[in-house]
Order: C-alpha cells, then sequence, then structure tokens
C-alpha cells in the first residue's frame, strides 16, 4: 500500500493506546477549536441576555437546546440568527452562524470568557468601528469561515467552493483540530500497530511507525560547553515538526489542497507571508496578527534548533514548565540571575525572561499573544526609527533615552547595543530615502541574515531598483533558500520585462511552487513582449498560477488576478468577466472596480470606466484608489478642474500617500500655482521620493520662482548632478 493511500480514522481511534495524550488534549486549543454549539462548548450567557451597541440592542437567547441572536444584518434590519457552532474558548468565544447558501459566518459579537475580576464575562463587539463595507463585516469576506479560518480549525477540511453558484458544501472529517490534524491520516499506523513484525511493516507502512512524517524536536539534547552561558544542540534530528506547525500557526496563502507541505515544502502549500511593514514592526516585532511562525524565523532559537516542542507540551498547548526553568533548559541559570542579567527584582515582573524578550501584543481587544523572535530590548532602534521596546512599554513614564542609559550602564559591553540592524534599512524603505537601496542589497546579501529577513528586504527592494538592486536580485534567485528566492520575484517586479526575464526565467522551474506562480505572475504581465518561445515556456506554470486563483476564487482578490492574466494575453473579455465576478462577490472590493475601470480605459471608453468607477465610490466609499482613479480618467478627458476634486478626495482619505500628493499638485498647475507647489512639497516631505522634488524644483523654475535656487540647493542632495545641471541651465534661460 503506498503511503498516500493512508486514510484518516478519527480521535476515538486513538485514545485507548494513547491515553495520556488524549488527556492532555482535552480541553485544549486544539479540542476547542471549533465545537457544535451545545451545552458542552458554549460559553456566553444566552439566557435572554443583551448587549447595547451604537444606540441598538442585540440579544442573546435560547430557543429549547438552540442558541440564537437578534443582530442587525446586511440591510440594517435586524434578525434572529441560529448559532451553530462556536470558534474557540478562551481568553474569548466567538460564535458562528450558517447560511442556505452553505457560508458560515461569525458574528460580530464575542463572549469574554476571562474572569469577572479580569473583566470579563461579557459580550463585547470585536469591530466596534466597522462599516457594513468593511472587509470584516460580520457577512462580509472577512468573517467568513469557509476561507478564512476552516482549514486551520477542523481536521482534513475540504472547502468544496462553486463559483459558478457562489456557493460552498464544506466538510471536514473531524470538527476540530484532532490528532490526525497534525500527525496526518492514521490508517497505516493502526495497521502498524496490528502487524506481528513491526518493524518490517515499516517497508509497507511508513518508517514513523505507519505515519509518513515525525513531529519529533530538531534536537532533544543539548550540551553544555565550557565558557558559555547557553547550551548547544548535541545533534539535528530530521523533523517536519515546525512545518506541521507552520501550516497554521503562520500567516499566509493556501495555495494547494493536495501537495504534501510536510513532505514537500511549506510553500508547495501555502504562500507565507514575509516581514512586510503591513504585518510587522520594521525590527520584526509583530505588530498584525501573524501567528508566530514569521516571528520565530527571524529567531536565534531557530536557528539553534529550537522546536515548538521544546518549550511546549504539543498536546495541551501548555507550556512545559514555568519560567525560568523553562529557559534554564538551555540558559545556564547561573548566568541569568536578576543579578547579573535582568537587574530587576527576583520574582518581579520585570525579572520574568519573557517580559524582556517575549512582550505581548494585544489582539481582538483582549487577547495578548507573545512575540516569538525573542529579541534583545533596542531602545537605541526605538530612538533613531520609533520602533517599540519592552523598557518604555513596561515605564511609561521614562523615555527611550532613559532606557538607553540604564542599559549601556548594565551590558557595558553589550554586543547589540549600537550595532547595524536591519530595521535601519528597513525604516529607509519606509521613508522613501534613496540610501534605502544599497542598505536593503546588504541585507539581501548578507549570510548572517536570516533568509525571511533577507526576503524581506528583496520585497522591499522593488521600490529602489538600481545596480545594487539588480545584483542583489540575481544572486538570490540563485539562493538555496526557497523564501529568498520567493524575495527575488517580489524585487524584480519593477524591472522592465525583458530584464525581468532575464533575471526570473530560471525560476520557472523552480521546485516550490509559491517561487514557480509568483515567478509566472511576474512575467505574464509582459506577455505582449514575450517571444513565441517564451510565452510557450511560460504556459505550463501559468496553468498553476490559474488553479491557485481559482482555489481562491471565493474572493476577489483572486478572480483580479485571474482577470490580470487574460488582460494580459488580450483576451478582454475573459478579463472583465471575471472583474465583473469579482464586484459580485465582493461589491466592498476596490481593487476590482479600479482595475476593470483600466480594462475600460485600455479599450478607449473612459465613459465606462467613470461609470463603474462612480458605482465603486458608493460601494466601497473608503478607497482613495477609486477617486484618484476617477480623477485620472477625468484628465484623460479633458476635464482637468473636475478630475482635481477627486483628487482632493483621494489625499483626504489616504494623506500619507506620496503619489496621490505629486499627480494632485500637478493637476493644480494651470489652476492655482501656489497650492500646486505646496502639494509638491507635501508629497516629497511625505515619501521622500526626489521625483517628487525635483516635479517642485522643476514648477518653480518654469515659472522664474524667486525660490528655485533653494529648491535646486535642496535637489542636488538627492539626485545626479546632471539632473540639478540641466535644471540649473533652464532657470539661466
Amino acid at each position: 500500500m503506498s503511503l498516500s493511500a493512508a486514510e484518516y480514522v478519527g480521535t476515538s481511534n486513538c485514545i485507548q493506546c494513547h491515553q495520556a495524550q488524549y488527556q492532555q488534549w482535552q480541553g485544549s486549543h486544539h479540542d476547542m477549536a471549533m465545537r457544535h454549539a451545545d451545552e458542552q462548548s458554549v460559553q456566553g450567557s444566552f439566557a435572554d441576555a443583551s448587549l447595547e451597541f451604537a444606540g441598538k440592542t442585540n440579544r442573546f437567547f435560547r430557543k429549547g437546546s438552540e442558541y440564537w441572536v437578534n443582530i442587525e444584518g446586511p440591510n440594517g434590519e435586524f434578525a434572529d440568527y441560529q448559532i451553530s457552532y462556536t470558534f474557540g474558548f478562551e481568553p474569548l468565544q466567538q460564535y458562528m452562524v450558517e447560511f442556505a447558501d452553505g457560508r458560515v459566518q461569525l458574528i460580530p459579537f464575542a463572549w469574554d470568557s476571562r474572569s469577572h475580576q479580569q473583566g470579563g464575562q461579557r459580550w463585547f463587539h470585536l469591530y466596534p468601528n466597522q462599516q457594513k463595507t468593511d472587509e470584516f463585516y460580520w457577512t462580509n469576506a472577512g468573517q467568513n469561515w469557509n476561507y478564512m479560518c476552516a482549514d486551520c480549525h477542523s481536521t482534513q477540511l475540504q472547502k468544496a467552493y462553486d463559483s459558478n453558484s457562489n456557493t460552498y458544501n464544506t466538510t471536514w472529517f473531524e470538527i476540530n483540530v484532532g490528532c490526525e490534524a497534525c500527525h496526518g491520516p492514521a490508517s497505516d499506523h493502526v495497521k502498524w500497530t496490528q502487524s506481528e513484525d513491526k518493524q518490517a511493516a515499516l517497508a509497507n507502512l511508513g518508517q514513523y511507525s505507519g505515519f509518513s512524517r515525525t513531529l519529533q524536536a530538531a534536537a532533544s539534547e543539548w550540551t553544555y560547553q565550557p565558557g558559555q552561558s547557553t547550551l548547544s544542540a548535541a545533534s539535528h534530528q530530521q523533523s517536519q515538526q515546525l512545518k506541521v506547525c507552520a501550516q497554521c500557526h503562520s500567516r499566509r496563502l493556501q495555495i494547494s489542497e493536495s501537495n504534501d507541505h510536510v513532505a514537500g515544502n511549506l510553500l508547495d502549500r501555502h504562500q507565507a507571508s514575509l516581514i512586510s511593514a503591513e504585518l510587522y514592526h520594521d525590527d520584526g516585532q509583530i505588530y498584525d496578527e501573524v501567528y508566530v511562525w514569521g516571528s520565530f524565523q527571524q529567531s536565534k532559537m531557530k536557528h539553534a534548533g529550537v522546536s515548538c516542542s521544546n518549550c511546549h507540551n504539543v498536546h495541551s498547548g501548555q507550556l512545559k514548565m514555568e519560567e525560568p526553568a523553562l529557559c534554564a533548559q538551555c540558559h545556564v541559570a547561573s548566568e541569568y540571575t536578576p543579578e547579573k542579567h535582568s537587574f530587576h527584582p527576583a520574582d518581579s515582573e520585570g525579572a520574568k525572561c519573557t517580559s524582556c524578550h517575549m512582550p505581548t501584543t494585544t489582539y481582538m481587544q483582549v487577547d495578548p499573544r507573545r512575540d516569538h523572535s525573542f529579541q534583545v530590548p533596542r531602545p537605541d532602534l526605538s530612538q533613531a526609527i520609533g520602533t517599540p521596546n519592552v523598557c518604555t512599554s513596561c515605564h511609561q513614564d521614562k523615555d527611550n533615552s532613559w532606557a538607553l542609559q540604564w542599559q549601556r550602564q548594565w551590558f557595558p559591553k553589550s554586543n547589540y547595543l549600537d550595532n547595524h540592524h536591519f530595521s535601519e534599512a528597513f525604516f529607509a524603505a519606509d521613508q522613501g530615502l534613496p540610501s534605502a537601496e544599497q542598505a536593503l542589497a546588504y541585507v539581501a546579501q548578507n549570510p548572517l541574515e536570516s533568509s525571511i529577513i533577507r526576503a524581506s528586504a528583496l520585497e522591499r527592494l522593488a521600490q529602489f531598483p538600481g545596480r545594487n538592486s539588480v545584483i542583489a536580485t540575481a544572486r538570490a534567485v540563485s539562493s538555496e533558500q526557497e523564501l529568498i528566492r520567493l524575495g527575488a520575484v517580489s524585487s524584480a517586479r519593477h524591472y522592465p520585462i525583458a530584464e525581468r526575464w532575464r533575471l526570473l526565467s530560471p525560476l520557472l522551474e523552480d521546485p516550490v511552487l509559491a517561487v514557480r506562480s509568483e515567478t509566472t505572475a511576474s512575467l505574464v504581465k509582459g506577455w505582449a513582449s514575450l517571444s513565441d518561445e517564451q510565452q510557450q515556456q511560460l504556459k505550463p506554470v501559468l496553468k498553476e498560477y490559474q488553479d491557485i486563483q481559482l482555489l481562491n476564487a471565493d474572493r476577489a482578490f483572486a478572480l483580479v488576478n485571474l482577470a490580470g492574466v487574460y488582460l494580459a494575453i488580450g483576451d478582454y473579455r475573459e478579463a472583465e468577466a471575471n472583474y465583473l465576478k469579482a464586484i459580485k462577490i465582493e461589491p466592498y472590493y476596490a481593487n476590482s472596480y479600479v482595475n476593470l475601470a483600466d480594462l475600460y480605459r485600455h479599450l478607449g471608453n473612459e465613459t465606462a470606466a467613470v461609470k463603474v468607477l462612480k458605482q465603486g465610490r458608493l460601494a466601497q466609499p473608503a478607497s482613495a484608489a477609486i477617486p484618484y482613479s476617477t480623477g485620472l480618467s477625468l484628465l484623460r478627458q479633458k476635464k482637468a478642474q473636475l478630475a482635481i476634486d477627486y483628487f482632493a478626495q483621494a489625499i483626504e482619505l489616504e494623506p500619507r500617500n506620496a503619489h496621490y500628493w505629486y499627480v494632485y499638485g500637478l493637476s493644480l498647475e494651470e489652476f492655482d500655482l501656489l497650492k500646486a507647489q505646496q502639494a509638491l512639497n507635501t508629497a516629497y516631505d511625505t515619501g521622500r521620493n526626489p521625483q517628487h522634488l525635483y516635479a517642485l524644483c522643476e514648477m518653480k523654475v518654469r515659472h522664474k520662482d524667486s525660490k528655485a535656487k533653494l529648491c535646486i540647493l535642496q535637489l542636488q542632495a538627492v539626485v545626479p548632478a546632471e539632473v540639478v545641471q540641466r535644471l540649473k541651465r533652464q532657470l539661466n534661460q
């Protein structure tokens, strides 16, 4: 029997032989990940309870054994909805409603399951500031269990989305996270336990007692080396534990339902998010909900061979022991006493290892989660680039200078303070500084950095094409690390297609699906400029990329991606159909309208473009991209004064978008020169893009502004000398 033929048998078949593990698992977060709503699972008060929100009363009640809520629906009317499932249990519990089309949606109210003393035992609104056009409004896609949550909260899930009818027939083998969610299907393991010659059976039933994967720790024994303050792994052993945990404990996009990411590569099934500015602080500390893997990938712990099970009981999810004993498994206790290391009173909160090295960020209002990058506090970085640090987060009446003074006093020989850190390059990129290119290229090529940081530097390099960027990208393409190769694809996305093809085409045959598919997405944009031979080379992997979008066709972004392929290859009818379908299933997704309007512009139909953008403005009034695109369309129609109003709307909605200020400034020149220059100045101050400062100086030169020389003086620090000389010649004419 092949290993792939193994079948799921269910947690109940594991209990007899694995009583201890089963007892640990019972009542754990995995056990309670999802349940049918009943007396055993529901923690919230449904005894005709009520909650006032935004001046309206929401009710939680029962009908016999059933649990119900009376809350506002998308049409603004209150209605009764039956609670079908519970989600989690502490420190909060969420509740789900099942609709006739197979959608399962999380209601906006959660039960705070903490104690009364902690402020719990109450109903609260998870997203109090949301609007009906927000992605996370409770009946919208952001709260759709089938796409957002199901794959991690149940075992052997099949989403079964039908794009033709826009319905789901989602199924699972077990409703919660059972044994086989981590260990894999257990039928061969059961056969192995029943075999008379267990050693011989391994040849047919898998080398790991009938399983096709091993969840042992990468290092199980640690040794002390004289003079060292931490122990080292005595040896490393085959382990797939991190990949198994990462399937859920990572921020990622699912790109396959069939690929084996455990025997193969994590990125064959999931496209993991990198350390982007939207998800992390510039120094890699967690910001948005990122679920551990991305932060742990940065850590020295991971690279020393530490696995999840070195600290956590994998069946209960709890820590194996309390700190400091937990940390003293590897860190020599005598070297990390309060007197030598924390300099806080023994047994105080400040003396705990986690207080300084695993700060918490609270999500969903009541759920604090620890950062797993295990960073050393850096008040010097906080002072320079504004990243948070645990010292002033705890001592809120103090500043970074105070924290830095104490750190210098306590650690005069620190290997960390004042040393270069990748965050400085990331910060420079955020600010649009010209120095960012060289700094990012250095980080991208630094073998001492983790692969996820190097990949993230490459991702940011896309904003700064140049010689250093090209060299870093070319080297990354041939990296042995799949994350670095993935970063290389992002880095090259703005290069001319000929250069992009030269750099990236080898990755069309990459062994990892995520790398191949992202390479395809980048190269297909230049389809019209490719030779017949190049197009033929692209077609097989283009099919893979399209299959990924079809897997995610219950979300508008995937349909927009699919439309982009059809647009690139010249099939405008299919492109339009997919944009329209995206608008239908997620009318609040702004990119659908913007891209469809671009298609109509390409076809020479500006009237249709404006019409669809106006439709988008009504559907998603919070989008700045829609009025901006409307302004561009009106400019093309020679309606500049109308366009200005739309550009003004865009910058009001997104005042930190330097490009919007830039275009707004250019469009104002004919009507209000002073206001135009002010807008261009704001564009440069916001994004530090030299092009924006050049536009301001060039405008001043053309209009013989008295401050043109001063502007050129400022410009010469950020652009090549020949650019400055050209402006000076214009000024003197």
